[in-house]
């Protein structure tokens, strides 16, 4: 071995040990701030990121040298280039708690100065991001630095007034609600961290393979398993988290594995999981804190408005269940006989309280009124305290400390990830995009009411990238609101709709935070996972039209027996149509027309009148009877060359 392979290992040993003290910090401090203290949130957030930053260049140091460490000139420019993004990252993050704290005890404004220091730090996590996350999230946070910078040059409604370097510094650096010190980075460091180290020592303790063997026997005679089941489990824990994101971390870090296991693409599983846990939120009987504004700004009470949301609510997890079968067909995923391994045993029973145990403790922290951090806390000292009765953890007691720092290294990535979401939220917030977009659209969208909600749409999806649900609703609904009831759409459907977008917003690329919290955990690249948790939640861009033309389909209005069983079974057949039509594939490869067919058939299924309706309905009973007909041609002669 020569002294420069030493040397180079050497370094590569250093980076390992920040590394694991970063993140042993890191998750100290998660542990700290959700269950025993409040911290300082512009600390909190600046140690989050100069924690992270360490973190991250470690992981994206052992990611270059995988095939081998660097040595030579290479290997110097490179320790030179990270050595350098760490101290221009902490000199920026330390100038962002210096400018808060002088903030917060004198009228201190911003200076050219302070650009300067906020500006390494953009480069630094936007670089840091292209390496640990890929070109398009890295695109996504250039994007918004430049339209701050020059967007003033651009043709009409893209112009804005203009900002010097100082401004964008301030925008984007020096602000607690948007930039990448952000309202969003805030609900990463005090939720989600807690949760991502949850899920990861749920899985080090061994509670992972024990639940993977009952899902698997829970869903034995399903071609999807233990992904309808992660369908399940995260409805029934997102309606009483009300969180989109604690929802995806808090039953994610464990379907998401059994759902890849079972032959899934990693990205497809983070995707079905992100579109399940978004559909807590409109999922009866709690539905998050949206339900609560809409009962008081509507009057109809909130015993009405979780009526009025089941049946939609039914609808988009049908759509789920639709979109995993079909892929699961797609992708040759027979159902599973049960193997030894699969059996449950006497260990199996004994280990199942790892999961029982935190999971109720979860549940029961949240019916009793505990902060979902609080919640995700105590199941994690449960856990701790529970892990010592599988013989494995006894024999490994150092699985723990392991699993706690994977955990934590994984929270340091999505906070990286976070820095570039919270650049772009800061630049559409800054120059007001958004809202020009959606008044533009506004003056022209007609007296038609398909295409008013299609502009409530747009305007919803637009003005809810990166936010959270609630005030995307509250904005879009004052905007929009009162010209949807003017063309003849009752308050509470009004409102329905409005909200069914705010929460779909969590879904739409570029600013994908479900997609963005779920993909680390699958090991995915997180801007593919948006555009995976789009298409399999494309239902939800369906489903608020259906009950704003047919309202009998929240029950509390104009409710009627027949027309409500009619469009039901209409709506359902269109989901499953549209379902199969996005895989190209049902029980065989479908051609493009019959693709074109069932989209067509699946849209016009849903027209008002019965002219259109019912020969939309008999073509698409024709074309799934055609598709039956073709498979079982093509089975026998599949079978014959095999």
């Amino acid at each position: 071995m020569t002294a420069e392979t030493k040397s180079s290992g050497g370094t590569t040993r250093l980076f390992a040990l920040l590394s694991a003290l970063a993140c042993f910090l890191l998750g100290a401090i998660a542990l700290y701030s959700s269950g025993l203290g409040l911290i300082d949130p512009k600390l909190h957030r600046a140690a989050g990121f100069a924690l992270a930053l360490i973190a991250g260049v470690s992981a994206a140091r052992a990611k270059r040298e995988a095939g081998g460490p660097l040595t030579g000139a290479q290997g110097s420019l490179h320790l030179v280039l990270d050595v350098a993004m760490i101290a221009a990252g902490l000199w920026a993050i330390w100038s962002f708690h210096f400018v808060q704290t002088q903030m917060e005890t004198a009228l201190y404004d911003v200076r050219v100065a302070d650009a300067w220091p906020a500006l390494a730090g953009l480069v630094v996590f936007l670089e840091l991001c292209r390496r640990l996350w890929g070109w398009g999230l890295f695109g996504v946070g250039a994007f918004g630095v430049l339209y701050l910078l020059y967007g003033q040059d651009l043709p009409g409604i893209m112009a804005h007034t203009g900002f010097s370097l100082k401004e964008v510094a301030e925008a984007l650096w020096y602000n607690t609600n948007k930039g990448v010190f952000g309202s969003i980075t805030n609900i990463v460091l005090s939720t989600v961290f807690i949760f991502i180290v949850f899920g990861v020592l749920l899985e080090g303790t061994g509670a992972g393979d024990t639940l993977l063997k009952f899902a698997f026997l829970a869903t034995r005679r399903t071609r999807g398993g233990p992904a309808h089941a992660a369908i399940l489990a995260s409805s029934m824990f997102g309606t009483m988290s009300g969180s989109t994101v604690a929802n995806i971390v808090g039953t994610g870090t464990f379907t998401i594995p059994m759902i890849k296991k079972r032959g899934f693409s990693p990205t497809f599983a983070a995707g079905i999981e992100a579109t399940a846990s978004s559909g807590g939120q409109i999922m009866p009987p709690i539905m998050g804190a949206a339900a609560l504004v809409m009962a008081d700004l509507t009057g109809v009470g909130y015993l009405n408005i979780i009526v009025a949301a089941l049946f939609p609510a039914l609808f988009y997890y049908f759509s789920l269940f639709s979109a995993v079968t079909v892929e699961a067909r797609r992708q040759g995923i027979e159902v599973q006989p049960l193997s030894v391994d699969d059996k449950i045993t006497r260990l199996d029973m004994i280990n199942s309280i790892l999961f029982i145990g935190p999971i109720a403790t979860i549940i029961g922290s949240l019916v009793a009124g505990f902060s979902t951090s609080a919640a995700g806390f105590y199941a994690v000292i449960v856990l701790l305290a529970l892990s010592v009765i599988n013989p494995a953890v006894r024999a490994d007691p150092m699985r723990i400390w392991r699993s706690f720092l994977k955990g934590s290294q994984s929270g340091a990535t999505l906070l990286i990830a976070i820095a570039a979401i919270g650049i772009l939220v800061g630049s559409l917030d800054s120059t007001g995009l958004g809202l020009k977009l959606a008044n533009v659209i506004a003056t022209v969208r007609g007296e038609s009411l398909f295409s008013a909600l299609l502009v409530a749409m747009a305007g919803a999806l637009i003005l809810g990238m990166g936010m959270p649900t609630l005030p995307a609703y509250l904005i879009i609904i004052l905007v929009m609101g009162p010209a949807i009831q003017a063309l003849g759409v009752s308050m509470l459907t009004a409102h329905m709709f409005v909200f069914y977008y705010g929460v779909a917003s969590s879904l739409t690329p570029p600013v994908a935070i479900a997609a963005y919290a779920a993909a680390p955990i699958a090991g995915a690249n997180p801007l593919i996972t948006a555009f995976m948790s789009f298409r399999l939640g494309m239902a939800k861009f369906i489903i608020p039209f259906v009950f704003a033309f047919y309202p009998t389909i929240l029950i509390i209005e104009e409710f009627s027996m027949l027309p409500f069983l009619w469009i039901v079974a209409r709506t359902c057949f269109c989901i499953w149509l549209f379902s199969s039509a996005l895989s190209a594939y049902d029980r065989r490869k479908l051609t493009v027309p019959e693709v074109a067919l069932r989209f067509v058939a699946a849209f016009t299924l849903l027209a008002t009148s019965p002219t259109f309706h019912l020969p939309a309905l008999a073509t698409g009973i024709a074309l799934i009877a055609w598709d039956i007909r073709a498979a079982k041609r093509l089975k026998p002669s599949t079978e014959a060359v095999s």
